[in-house]
């Protein structure tokens, strides 16, 4: 799709909108591929040679390259400029002035030096939407590297996930990165929707750390309401019981009471429905303090059969439960129940060029889908800079508030 194209009315939110992406890895990534699925142009500026870091983030592999970088950056156009050159940066710099939203996750400061930070580039283009990215902000923390893994320790997040006693453990993906793609992607189109009214783009400044603590919810909420400092609990829950996994015959079950009448339908299902009258579990808040009473008693009850047979009959009743699952099994349940989750993707021939998870929003009426297939390094570079260097278009293709 060439920048001058435009779609039917209606089709996609954000068709007409130019991204820049001077991003890597994965949080600012995912922002702008969110962005390119809500119909963004999204030209995404690689290291010539290298690329993306995450090019070379594998296996896994695909049959066309690393499935981590696949993974963040559909709908994209690929250019290769080198920011260590002075045509490299005038091409930057003439992308940027066109764009209505630029994304980046430099070093803070580095873009700056390049005459490509938003102080200057908002002089010629004030319509810019302007989002950086990094691991601990631009004051005391400039210096330090934005690694998901670290954040996750130094945020507290790892304090409360493992088992009590045992060793802290990270999330099984990149959360911190993710959550501040969303926080980022929220940033960006609230930015985007101010700049109707007021003609003025913004720099929004994120970072993975802010992102986390965001994410904490009610267990930051416990430090800062009441002064207790959260630990780890394994999948047990601070404040609701029994919301936990439970063994069953077979593997262990996911079980979440979170009122009084979820655990009395419980206690009714596992024909024990005196448990619901004993004072010590008969309400919320007397479970927690007898939690090591009753998870037991729960359990002995469903050791009478596997765990698949008590999804089905909890489910019935009106009480979350399922079983653990591995990807692959989730992708299917989610098939099943017809949320259509994965997306075919085309290259630019039309053929197919694999599968992935779609966005995961629907909309009523129906958007025309996006799947065109990661791009190869420097696919689009001949294309985009030959346009750079023709007298900017409509409003649509450049940017409705850029510098003409």
């Amino acid at each position: 799709m060439t920048s001058r194209e435009k779609l039917p009315d209606g089709q996609r939110p954000l068709e007409g909108i130019l991204v820049a992406d001077f991003s890597r890895v994965l949080a600012g990534p995912l922002c702008t591929m969110t962005l390119a699925d809500l119909g963004a142009r999204v030209i995404k500026v690689e290291r010539p040679g290298t690329g993306d870091d995450t090019r070379s983030w594998g296996p896994p592999w695909s049959g066309t390259g690393a499935t981590y970088f696949e993974s963040v950056n559909r709908n994209k156009e690929s250019v290769c400029l080198d920011l260590a050159d002075e045509d490299g940066v005038r091409f930057a710099r003439e992308l940027a002035l066109r764009a209505d939203v630029l994304v980046e996750n430099f070093k803070p400061g580095g873009l700056e030096k390049l005459g490509l930070g938003y102080a200057e580039l908002s002089k010629a283009n004030p319509g810019l939407v302007y989002a950086s990215i990094s691991g601990f902000g631009d004051g005391g923390g400039r210096d330090l590297p934005g690694y998901d893994f670290v954040v996750q320790a130094l945020g507290g997040l790892m304090s409360i996930t493992g088992e009590p006693g045992g060793t802290p453990m990270k999330a099984g993906v990149a959360l911190v990165d993710v959550l501040t793609a969303k926080d980022a992607a929220t940033a960006v189109l609230a930015a985007l929707h101010a700049r109707t009214a007021t003609g003025r783009g913004s720099h929004v400044r994120l970072n993975l750390l802010s992102s986390l603590q965001g994410a904490l919810a009610n267990q930051a909420q416990a430090y800062l309401g009441a002064g207790v400092v959260p630990g780890r609990m394994g999948n047990a829950h601070p404040s609701i019981v029994p919301y936990q996994l439970l063994s069953c015959a077979d593997v262990p079950l996911a079980v979440a009471c979170g009122n009084d009448s979820q655990f009395t339908a419980l206690a009714r299902e596992l024909d024990a429905p005196g448990l619901a009258d004993d004072e010590r579990f008969a309400t919320n808040s007397a479970r927690v303090k007898h939690r090591g009473e009753l998870i037991p008693l729960l359990e002995e009850r469903l050791a009478a059969a596997p765990a698949a047979h008590w999804q089905e009959r909890l489910s019935r009743a009106g009480i979350p439960a399922g079983k653990v699952a591995g990807i692959d099994e989730g992708i299917a349940y989610a098939e099943s129940l017809g949320l259509d989750p994965v997306l075919e993707l085309r290259d630019a021939d039309g053929a197919p060029a694999g599968r992935q998870i779609r966005h995961p929003a629907l909309w009523e009426p129906a958007l025309a889908p996006r799947a065109d297939a990661p791009p190869r390094l420097g696919q689009h570079t001949e294309d985009v800079l030959k346009w750079l260097q023709e007298p900017p278009g409509d409003a649509a293709a450049d940017g409705r508030y850029a510098s003409r």
